[in-house]
């Protein structure tokens, strides 16, 4: 058994940072706001199978349990990005757009099953959405307020729900992922914009209270108005820079939940989830884009091994995992897609490495074992483009496979400085040591692992090991 299959395919990641008292009373303030909407986004997200990710891409079971309830799901899933960017563009409020549609959405909810389905269940959601915007400016009006408005584009045709809505969600997708907003809020307002998760349950996917997030994802609204960001797309010399920042974005919502933190949860396969059909959206309005179509490839690649990494609570290597429990569906799609993609260069380049790596994984059988010297040449090349400290670590890892731990280990000498203060690379150097028969160096390099690591399910494996030792 061997540790390091937590780390396979996976880059780093920004510290969640908490935030000071003062930010944590003003998302109180601002969460006490938005409350009556939220709740209201519960209700639906209950209809929709408590998220907006497809069952199969979760661990969650409730679905929805009647015809218009199913629809409603379909629609939450499917056009809520759609709507809500049309609904931005029209009132150049981002604020009240996305109530609005949440308020739509909850209304639906109370009324369709009983009423009946309307014939445009799209229209009828975005003229309702509409009608609730033109409320809250119609008293905001009369109460003296004016709020800053968005930048959108000019000449812009106005909607007619009739005969169906444009599509710009990309445009939904660049403006969350703009460079201009906070590196820790972008993955959370994609989440939030472009497919309508609810507040509360975006911040139960990472881990902070309720008001934390709300306070988030208020702040990063309000800095994409006052900085002028525009709801339109880019030039074309600019798109292919700004998709990588949006693809980074993605991919960093999708490590978080491969990535144990503190407390018992080993993994999160619901956050990676929702990112996975963040890039499957992204991948129907760029589907040339090699940065996107490597991501999507990686991301399906890792993903459909959810159901068997762990057991009684405990993680399961690789290469015990039941494959009955893999999703072969999905891994053959990824498998598809990744087979379209020609060698580029810079971030395109790097994700289409790791998805590589990904399928030596997942590709392997016990008449077909794996091939750690391909794996070893693909690291080798995804560190040389990359210089990731983490991406050492795991190349470590299969050269140990491929040549022996002792060359492991040489690679494992320059990088306390870089990863020294977490536990993954002593975990993994105590694996190597003792594969190396220093068994005194092993168990030093263990019990540091375990003081440095907050996970528990993690730490009951390293002390397990250390045990052996």
């Amino acid at each position: 058994m061997k540790y390091f299959v937590l780390l396979a395919g996976y880059g780093e990641l920004p510290t969640w940072d908490a935030l000071t008292p003062e930010e944590q009373q003003a998302g109180m303030e601002q969460h006490h706001a938005f409350s009556v909407a939220c709740e209201e986004r519960e209700g639906v997200a209950m209809l929709a199978g408590n998220s907006q990710a497809s069952p199969a891409m979760t661990s969650r079971s409730a679905l929805p349990s009647t015809p218009a309830e199913r629809l409603l799901a379909e629609v939450l899933r499917d056009a809520w990005g759609r709507l809500l960017s049309n609904l931005i563009s029209r009132t150049r409020r981002l604020d009240l757009a996305d109530d609005a549609l949440a308020e739509a959405f909850a209304r639906a909810a109370a009324r369709w099953p009983t009423d009946g389905v309307p014939g445009n269940p799209e229209g009828w959601l975005f003229t309702t959405s509409q009608r609730i915007v033109i409320g809250r400016l119609r008293a905001e009006a009369v109460a003296g307020r004016k709020a800053p408005l968005l930048a959108v584009r000019e000449s812009r045709a106005e909607p007619d729900p009739d005969d169906g809505l444009p599509d710009e969600r990309l445009q939904l997708i660049l403006l969350c992922c703009h460079p201009a907003v906070d590196l820790a809020a972008r993955p959370a307002l994609a989440l939030r914009l472009v497919i309508g998760t609810p507040t509360a349950e975006i911040a139960r996917l990472f881990l902070v209270p309720t008001p934390t997030m709300a306070a988030r994802l208020t702040r990063a609204k309000k800095k994409i108005v006052a900085a002028g960001i525009p709801l339109r797309l880019p030039a074309e010399a600019e798109l292919a820079s700004r998709m990588e920042s949006v693809c980074r974005t993605i991919y960093l919502a999708f490590t978080a939940g491969y990535t144990p933190g503190s407390g018992t949860d080993l993994l999160r396969a619901d956050l990676a989830g929702e990112a996975v059909h963040l890039g499957e959206i992204l991948l129907t309005l760029v589907p040339r884009d090699p940065a996107v179509r490597s991501l999507v490839a990686l991301m399906g690649l890792q993903h459909a091994r959810r159901d068997a990494r762990q057991r009684d609570g405990r993680l399961v290597p690789l290469s015990e995992q039941d494959r009955v429990r893999w999703h072969h569906g999905e891994i053959a799609r990824a498998l598809a897609v990744l087979d379209t993609i020609s060698p580029t260069s810079g971030y395109p380049e790097s994700l289409r490495l790791e998805a590589s790596i990904a399928r030596e994984h997942v590709t392997t059988s016990e008449h077909s074992p794996t091939d750690w010297d391909a794996i070893a040449d693909l690291y080798e090349r995804l560190d040389s483009l990359t210089g990731s400290p983490v991406v050492r670590l795991n190349r470590a890892v299969a050269v140990a496979e491929a040549v022996g731990p002792t060359a492991a280990l040489e690679l494992l000498a320059d990088l306390d400085e870089s990863l020294g203060a977490g536990h993954r690379l002593h975990a993994v150097r105590a694996d190597l040591q003792r594969r190396a028969g220093l068994g005194a160096l092993a168990r030093a390099s263990y019990e540091r692992a375990i003081e440095l690591c907050a996970n528990d399910t993690e730490r009951v494996f390293l002390q397990a090991r250390l045990a052996e030792t």
